[in-house]
């Protein structure tokens, strides 16, 4: 919905004035409500709309979330509040009190290079988000048939363990059965509804290959290798990258795999303890992506 006088019809009236009415209407029958505010500027003898994002001008204020905000609270009912502004404005610092989540980043595209980056903006905020207000780096693109399979796994390791989310953003008439397998995982989904409510983020990075972690409930760790090279890379995360302590033994879980190495434990070598490539080695030494632009998801919990 558009928060200015025009939606992005130009034709149709937007909520400004009518906050109050219009949230009437949705409490009857929506529960989840994105707000952005989109600009026509005229040019020549055309109307030219374009997100306030690329213009800069009329800027749309917190006070405008606001309205809408305090008359969602006055419907009865509990409507999902997403804010959009792209984050221009920096929401991650004032929209907790106003909606349950707000863009970090500009719009999304269907290919790598915009799924990396939109990832590495978001994890700037990563401390702001929380219980009952997230981080939202737009939407999945899995299956819209801009990245590989691999491509689209890794994309939505990243946005489960980041607890963006998950809007599927493909035509799900038309979803291959590849697509789908990604997007209903039942196991990575659990990682971005762990209750803990913790944003993972990156831990070890300044090349292609990166570790990004987030503490679940139980003690358990969510631990996504992630090779972001065009060729073959080894990553190697020390226990405490990951929040662990040195000495720990722990079941290691490949949530893509579907498979889990048992008592995982310190390799004591000389240097410290690092995490290996736990599906086939119960000993703790590296994770080795073996394909590029992979990323590997798993769950540590303590053993027994």
């Amino acid at each position: 919905m558009d928060s200015r006088s025009r939606t992005c019809s130009i034709t149709m009236l937007g909520s400004l004035g009518f906050e109050e009415q219009d949230a009437k209407i949705f409490a009857s029958w929506v529960d989840y409500l994105k707000y952005a505010p989109v600009v026509v500027h005229k040019k020549g003898d055309g109307l030219i709309r374009r997100h306030e994002k690329f213009l800069f001008i009329a800027r749309c204020t917190a006070h405008r979330y606001s309205r809408m905000s305090d008359t969602l609270q006055k419907c009865g009912r509990k409507i999902f509040f997403s804010l959009c502004e792209w984050g221009q404005d920096n929401p991650a610092t004032w929209a907790s009190s106003l909606g349950n989540s707000w863009r970090t980043t500009g719009d999304i595209e269907d290919n790598w290079n915009s799924m990396t980056s939109i990832a590495d903006e978001n994890d700037k905020w990563a401390s702001y988000a929380g219980l009952g207000g997230w981080n939202d780096p737009d939407m999945l693109e899995v299956g819209n048939g801009g990245m590989t399979t691999e491509e689209y796994r890794t994309h939505f390791s990243i946005w489960a363990l980041m607890k963006a989310p998950l809007l599927i953003g493909c035509d799900v008439r038309s979803m291959r059965n590849e697509s789908l397998e990604i997007l209903g995982n039942s196991e990575v989904i659990a990682v971005n509804q762990d209750k803990l409510g913790v944003q993972g983020k990156k831990v070890v990075g300044g090349g292609d290959g990166e570790v990004w972690c987030s503490p679940l409930r139980r003690g358990r760790v969510a631990v996504v290798m992630w090779n972001r090279g065009s060729s073959p890379a080894s990553i190697i995360a020390k226990w405490t990258d990951v929040g662990l302590q040195p000495s720990v033994m722990v079941n290691a879980r490949d949530l893509w795999a579907h498979q889990t190495t048992s008592s995982v434990r310190e390799r004591r070598s000389g240097g410290p303890s690092r995490l290996q490539d736990v599906r086939v080695d119960s000993q703790v030494g590296e994770e080795t992506c073996t394909s590029p632009n992979r990323a590997i998801l798993l769950c540590l919990q303590a053993s027994e």
